[in-house]
């Protein structure tokens, strides 16, 4: 966040030294702040390649994106973190299908960031120049290769500007000039670089005082109108579904979280109305410290260490101070960072302790969460309800299922044991996909999935299990707390471990299911009755059976015609 506060200040006092106009500069604000929000959309590709993806991304602008330098880099980074055959493996993958990800990955970035600027009702400026902060003076940048003036003036002074602060912070005023020349012509302007060069002590006078979140709020160019309540919890879901963006396990995670807040804090527990706004937005807002923590722990396959689980504990704390810093936000954020916070003491970051006993339903005779809160959320969760509908984009409901679980990470070989349809059968289903909803790849699936809503859990109706993991295991996905009527779950053969259940049927159809099932239940039973010459009554003054001797002489022969038959 530093960062950007820095880059933003910066970037405005190189517009303002080019005389561009106020609705200019007001772009400039913009698309500092919010462009680089779009980098941790496939964070959890970057952290499959190449170990920690916030490491990677701190080398990122210390060398030229585009030569040599920058390819023995990102060689060098490839299994970072892993060791001997582990790491060899890696790299071998890398080079049969890691490098057309990477390919694509500042396409992602600017195409995740340009959605955002319309999530949050910016102008269409902005988000001309977050699709255009990746592209270079000499055309070889992405996602469309523009070149020279083709590039937006701001998007060039973005640009420029994100690259200066790196080198300032690190090597004051001197480095940043240096690095300005060096890529002059390639990546950057040449012209903006001659203005750096040449007004370089004031360009970076008193930065650090100047990139605080008061300063930055004060120097918006053309301070617009506040936002309605409406808007702010709108911005507020954004901002939260970008959030869950950053691993594929988290999906849809942020909006099913408000939806069961909201709807507990509003009916059982009958909050006044300005309490259950305030408990939604924090919700949309509870994992947004998520983002200072590297997907290598996030989606580490085995267990984590005692120095990753201590990073794990500082995301609410993390949520609270990129939050405090915003008077209008501070009281949010303070909700938000409880969210790990356990009744008994045992949670983080803070182990607070609260006089209720409970928690849902296994934890509420472990003395972790207040009983009231746990069966308001539970009846929140309820059963899903089935009912068809029109999927977006006009995606058939098994191409949503194959759309989840691609999101998730899940290579196409797993969805269709997943699914237990063919693999030619889930690679058609992959091509239709990325053909209705108008992307080329998992991570802009996954923001089409997040934005339209089909990640929750209740929109999901399980919690899959991570790819790769043993079939049959403590890993395998876990069925629905609350089982819909009909439903069963087996394995498909002795040891394949392929676990799936019935709940694609219609409620309409499990009806008539139990009802075949007791009338043929009945039948039989009369059956036998007529066989035994006697009647099934209740227990009590009835229970001993009615004698029919007409009936019971015929049952030797019957029982042995029967016999005879089967044999």
């Amino acid at each position: 966040m530093e960062h950007a506060l820095r880059q933003c200040v910066l970037a405005l006092r190189i517009g303002e030294r080019l005389g561009l106009s106020d609705d200019d500069r007001a772009v400039l604000y913009y698309v500092s702040l919010i462009v680089w929000v779009g980098c941790h959309i496939d964070a959890y590709e970057q952290a499959k390649w190449f170990g920690d993806d916030l490491a990677l991304k701190a080398g990122f602008r210390l060398v030229d994106p585009v030569g040599v330098r920058s390819a023995g880099q990102m060689v060098r980074q490839i299994g970072a973190g892993r060791h001997g055959l582990d790491r060899a493996g890696v790299a071998v993958r890398f080079l049969a299908g890691g490098m057309r990800v990477v390919g694509v990955m500042m396409h992602n970035h600017s195409y995740a960031s340009s959605q955002l600027t319309r999530d949050l009702g910016l102008s269409p400026h902005v988000r001309d120049a977050v699709l255009q902060t990746f592209e270079r003076w000499d055309g070889k940048g992405a996602p469309d290769g523009a070149k020279g003036e083709e590039i937006t003036v701001t998007a060039r002074v973005v640009n420029f500007a994100d690259v200066l602060e790196v080198f300032h912070r690190a090597g004051g005023v001197e480095a940043a000039v240096d690095v300005a020349r060096q890529r002059s012509g390639t990546q950057f302007d040449p012209m903006l670089v001659e203005l750096a060069a040449s007004q370089a002590p004031p360009l970076f006078a008193d930065l650090d005082q100047a990139a605080t979140w008061e300063a930055v709020i004060s120097a918006e160019p053309a301070p617009g109108p506040p936002l309605t309540g409406a808007q702010l919890d709108a911005s507020l879901q954004a901002v939260g579904d970008f959030t869950d963006l950053k691993s594929p396990y988290t999906l849809g995670h942020t909006r099913a979280v408000a939806d069961l807040a909201t709807t507990a804090a509003a009916t059982s527990l009958a909050g006044p109305a300005g309490e259950v706004t305030h408990v939604r937005r924090a919700a949309l807002l509870h994992d947004l410290g998520r983002l200072g923590v590297s997907n290598a722990i996030w989606d580490k396959p085995g267990p984590l260490s005692a120095a990753e689980i201590e990073r794990v504990r500082l995301h609410p704390y993390l949520t609270e101070r990129m939050l405090a810093s915003a008077p209008a936000l501070a009281g949010l954020g303070a909700t938000a960072a409880l969210h790990h916070e356990r009744v008994d003491g045992s949670g983080y970051p803070r182990g607070l302790r609260a006089d209720a006993a409970r928690y849902l339903r296994e934890e509420v005779r472990a003395a972790r969460q207040d009983p009231e809160s746990a069966e308001a959320v539970l009846e929140a969760a309820g059963h899903p309800v089935w009912r068809r509908r029109a999927w977006p984009a006009g995606l058939t409901t098994r191409e949503v299922e194959v759309l989840r679980l691609l999101a998730r990470g899940w290579p196409n070989r797993q969805i269709a044991e997943r699914l237990v349809i063919a693999r030619k059968t889930v690679d058609n289903h992959v091509e239709h996909i990325y053909t209705k909803i108008g992307v080329s790849n998992r991570a802009r699936a996954s923001l089409f999935a997040v934005r339209h809503g089909l990640m929750s859990p209740a929109e999901d109706g399980e919690f899959t299990s991570r790819p790769g993991s043993a079939p049959g295991r403590s890993s395998w996905h876990a069925p629905h707390r609350f089982p819909w009527p009909g439903q069963r779950q087996h394995r498909r053969g002795p040891s394949r471990g392929v676990h799936h259940d019935h709940r694609h049927r219609s409620p309409a159809r499990v009806e008539r299911a139990h009802r075949r099932r007791n009338a043929n239940a009945r039948h039989a039973a009369g059956r036998r009755r007529r066989v035994d010459g006697r009647d099934a009554c209740p227990a009590g003054d009835m229970a001993e059976p009615i004698p029919r001797p007409h009936l019971r002489s015929r049952a030797p022969a019957l029982r042995a015609h029967l016999a005879e038959r089967r044999r």
